[in-house]
């Protein structure tokens, strides 16, 4: 089934959508490189596998397709997206300010705004649900009223791919290229819709955090969550790997092109030289049928590097070797 495209649930180029003023704070400069570590990785064996969207359900703007053969090299990938612990341990090494921090705001969901409201900005342009709040940041991720007491093991949020990049340079660690984490998110299941199998509700069973509800107004939160879950709910897939789909969206190395696919090279693609937009990858929270149907494991979204909002996370990666 060809799907008409809609805008994806985060806020394209969040600052620029938002109008958000120039950031009051220069950028912090790049923390040390760290010595190389597998920490919390498992060791996928790599080898060949077909990447992309082998049902017709994609969006033809994100580029879903052509489905092609792609062969990986053996790499590591981190078990669960990078928690708010181990983000707050990195800021509190390096001083490192994030991107939401420098711009002095951030987006966050409508429903889940808890701050002043001297606090609302405005909204994205096209995505009315997603609220500018001054103050939003990681530490504070629906605004000034809330903080991340309780929520340790929660996926960290409102990180940009500038600020992810720098944590897995810190880590002795880099992203995942989108091929490898498409490959490490089907856990060793070919051609399947999603990281368990063709069926999204087995048994009746949720296997992801994403919105039940009609959305944007009313989410029902059958799966047990109406924001992030801890980054070890539900099950892990074949690999040993924890929500690679739903929860939070998972920034990859990549550019984005919807044209890409037609022109990979066959050996561990890595994207265009340069773009616009970084790839983004597994859906969210927010994900559901009836508008974002991107938590299927060959979906593709995007967005600018410096982009934050609620639901934006990632997971580290590394190469077989040190090299």
């Amino acid at each position: 089934m060809t799907r008409e495209h809609h805008s994806c649930c985060t806020p394209s180029g969040a600052p620029a959508a938002i109008a958000v003023p120039p950031p009051a704070v220069p950028p912090t400069p790049g923390p040390a490189v760290g010595k190389r570590s597998t920490r919390g990785q498992v060791r996928l064996p790599g080898g060949e596998f077909a990447m992309g969207d082998a049902f017709g359900e994609g969006y033809p703007a994100d580029g879903e397709t052509p489905v092609h053969a792609v062969r990986l090299q053996p790499f590591h990938i981190d078990e669960t997206a990078v928690t708010n612990a181990q983000f707050a341990t990195f800021v509190k090494a390096t001083g490192y300010v994030t991107d939401a921090e420098r711009y002095g705001s951030s987006a966050v969901f409508h429903l889940v705004v808890a701050a002043p409201s001297a606090d609302i900005l405005g909204t994205a342009a096209g995505t009315p649900w997603w609220i500018n709040v001054r103050g939003a940041h990681w530490r504070r991720p629906e605004g000034a009223g809330s903080d991340i007491t309780g929520r340790q093991n929660h996926p960290v949020v409102h990180v940009s791919w500038n600020d992810a990049t720098a944590y897995a340079q810190w880590a002795g660690k880099r992203l995942p290229t989108e091929a490898e984490w498409e490959y490490a998110a089907r856990g060793g299941l070919a051609g399947r819709r999603y990281a368990w199998g063709d069926e999204l509700t087995p048994d009746g069973r949720w296997r992801c955090n994403i919105w039940q509800g009609r959305f944007p107004r009313t989410n029902t939160a059958e799966d047990g969550y109406v924001t992030t879950a801890p980054v070890k709910a539900y099950r892990p897939n074949g690999f040993g790997l924890w929500n690679t789909a739903g929860n939070v969206w998972e920034w990859c190395s990549d550019w984005f092109s919807p044209a890409y696919y037609a022109q990979s090279p066959a050996e561990d693609p890595r994207g265009p030289d340069t773009g616009a937009a970084r790839v983004l990858r597994g859906g969210s929270y927010l994900c559901h049928d009836s508008y974002c149907n991107r938590y299927r494991v060959a979906a593709r979204s995007s967005n600018t590097p410096d982009s934050s909002s609620g639901n934006l996370g990632f997971r580290c990666a590394n190469d077989a070797s040190g090299r």
